[in-house]
């Protein structure tokens, strides 16, 4: 073994404590510094000949790469939809890394089982039946596009040929048809040969809304003259939260052949709080449904789950044909349902936050982020210079300026944010009018944090 490895190993229980204690400092601090670092980052280093141990490298990097880490698992945070990562789970995270567990299947290790035990608690979160089936993948656009690969399995049963063999060539032209999707969606449907221009996006309500609206969703169904097709609905859009009516979108089946695949990223967490829950009615009767993990049940990144009734056609999918990895039976090795073989314990992370905190404590993170969302919204609105683009429906603040909000003032309003080191939005277009958006899902963020932000916006020259 090489000197500086066996140093190493000799020593790893102090190297552990070391990182530990500068974990610790660090987190203790994410409070105070600051958000975002838009500095220059240092340039590249060579790669060194001979190793420094991890002692020195753990003082390389809190000296060379630490003070530019941005603060995302800090509270004021509010750009993308991104949690933090909660002391149960980041617990989890480690020993997933000292297990270093491959959770491609059952053999040789309780991890699957584990993984199976979660899903099911998140099933049961979401409110899902018994004919879900689920798995951890990396993220929302993974999720997604697992499970529109399904509804691609499922389109050629529908039309009698055999898409994992015969390729998306064999459907013909497909049909997809959503209200307000999300970026990945189209991004999936890419990767999936199915093709972006295959989206067809239906009206939405009037009103300031971006739900679809159910009645031209039949009107489009119906047009297609019993065609199969997929119809990806919405629970939580990403400018303003708005969700589908999912139950009434699920009755279209009646008449009309099509697999309902639900974005449910982050919205679909509305269903841990009795005040919301009406917003994710019909979510069982989905054909599959993407949950992302590390926004709203603040795991580290990444995580998510992905959810399907037909775990036959997802396995016809992702199979994996190898002796040594075995064939896929009733109850299929993981491996056999998402596109990786090689597959991390993401499972661990939110087996711990789950236990920890249990329903109670995600719903108050839940309760207490759309309270806090409400409160920034309605000190935006009394701001002069800055305007509500929609609505606070849930955990998201859409804001721009009240006067020529041009996408390069916008942008400026969104870099004097960053600059001020108190906060960090992204931007957006919502409307056709480039605005901001601030959204509310760590589990750290507390009202003084809110006010703090809202000072800084009331003090900017805008």
């Amino acid at each position: 073994m090489h000197p500086t490895l066996a140093d190493d190993l000799a020593r790893l229980p102090e190297l552990l404590q070391s990182a530990r204690d500068f974990a610790a400092r660090e987190l203790a601090g994410v409070d105070e510094r600051p958000v975002v670092h838009t500095g220059k980052a240092p340039d590249h280093d060579p790669l060194p000949a001979d190793g420094t141990g991890a002692e020195g490298a753990l003082a390389r990097f809190a000296e060379r790469w630490a003070p530019g880490f941005s603060g995302s698992a800090g509270p004021r945070y509010l750009g993308f939809v991104t949690g933090g990562a909660t002391p149960a789970s980041v617990t989890g995270d480690w020993l997933t890394s000292a297990y270093d567990q491959n959770v491609s299947g059952a053999a040789g290790s309780w991890a699957t089982a584990l993984e199976r035990e979660t899903v099911g608690w998140l099933s049961e979160l979401f409110g899902l039946g018994e004919a879900h089936s689920g798995a951890f993948v990396t993220g929302a656009t993974v999720s997604n596009t697992v499970g529109l690969a399904v509804a691609r399995e499922w389109l050629g049963e529908r039309l009698g040929v055999d898409v994992s063999r015969d390729g998306a060539v064999a459907l013909g032209p497909v049909d997809v048809l959503s209200g307000s999707p999300h970026s990945s969606i189209t991004k999936a449907l890419s990767v999936l040969g199915i093709g972006r221009d295959r989206l067809r996006q239906v009206p939405v309500l009037a009103g300031n809304r971006e739900a679809v609206d159910v009645a031209r969703l039949d009107a489009a169904l119906a047009g297609l003259g019993g065609r199969p097709a997929i119809v990806v609905a919405n629970a939580g859009t990403v400018n303003t939260v708005d969700f589908d009516d999912l139950r009434a979108i699920a009755a279209l089946k009646e008449r009309h052949d099509f697999w309902l695949h639900v974005d449910a990223a982050f919205g679909g967490f509305a269903a841990l709080s009795p005040a919301y829950a009406h917003l994710v009615d019909g979510l069982d009767a989905a054909d599959s449904v993407c949950v992302d993990l590390h926004k709203w049940l603040n795991v580290p990144y990444d995580a998510a789950v992905q959810f399907t009734r037909r775990r036959d056609l997802q396995t016809r999918v992702f199979h994996n044909s190898s002796p040594y990895l075995g064939l896929p039976t009733g109850d299929p090795d993981f491996l056999h349902l998402t596109p990786e073989n090689s597959r991390r314990l993401r499972a661990l992370p939110a087996w711990f936050s789950l236990l920890a905190y249990g329903r109670a404590g995600h719903r108050e993170i839940v309760e207490r982020n759309v309270a806090l969302a409400h409160r920034l919204g309605e000190g935006i609105a009394a701001l002069p210079a800055l305007r509500l683009s929609a609505p606070v429906r849930l955990n998201v603040v859409c804001f721009t300026l009240s006067e020529n909000p041009t996408q390069e003032r916008v942008a400026a309003l969104a870099e004097a944010v960053a600059a001020s080191g108190e906060a960090f939005l992204t931007p957006t277009v919502y409307d056709g009018t480039p605005a901001l958006r601030a959204a509310f899902s760590n589990w750290r963020t507390s009202g003084a944090d809110t006010d703090r932000v809202l000072a800084m916006l009331a003090s900017l020259p805008l």
